[in-house]
């Protein structure tokens, strides 16, 4: 889930899709819960039905809506282990980082991969069974990796994500 504050101090870019008081709160809405009925979005929205559907419309073929997403439980699927890996790549592999990044992000255990400036070049969010498990993803998949220079494993032991605002704030 967002911070709807995020949304709401994004209003206005330049050269970007104007938003209104409508959209933001669309946004709010579909960020706490995806499977928010178009009636009772565009009722939260002050809106007609058919105006607040073609306004999700609108934000998708934006591209502000990127997809509507379900919050799984890892650790109901046996993944009691997150870790976030930081990766650094060799100075020769730069130019494939995207490459890189892309092929981490299809590994089965990948939740997510962030292509970095600073300190580190990749950050991949891991989750695994256990921690021979994760172990054994790092020596296979990066260890094993000529383009990567170094790694270093952070176990996750809790995420903690924005707290819903009330409804209609």
């Amino acid at each position: 889930m967002i911070n709807s504050k995020i949304i709401r101090d994004r209003r206005e870019q330049p050269n970007r899709l104007r938003l209104d008081e409508a959209d933001i709160v669309i946004l709010r809405e579909l960020s706490r819960d995806a499977r928010t009925p178009n009636n009772l979005l565009a009722s939260r929205a002050g809106l007609a039905p058919s105006t607040c559907l073609n306004r999700v419309r609108a934000l998708q073929a934006a591209g502000v809506i990127k997809g509507f997403h379900a919050e799984i439980d890892l650790g109901s699927l046996g993944l009691d282990v997150q870790a976030m890996i930081s990766i650094n790549v060799h100075a020769q592999a730069r130019k494939n980082m995207l490459e890189l990044a892309r092929s981490l992000r299809d590994l089965p255990e990948t939740l997510s991969v962030f292509v970095l400036g600073g300190e580190h070049d990749l950050l991949l969010h891991a989750a695994c069974a256990s921690t021979a498990e994760l172990r054994e993803f790092v020596a296979t998949h990066l260890g094993s990796n000529q383009a990567f220079v170094s790694t270093q494993t952070t176990l996750v032991f809790e995420r903690l994500q924005p707290e819903p605002g009330p409804t209609g704030a």
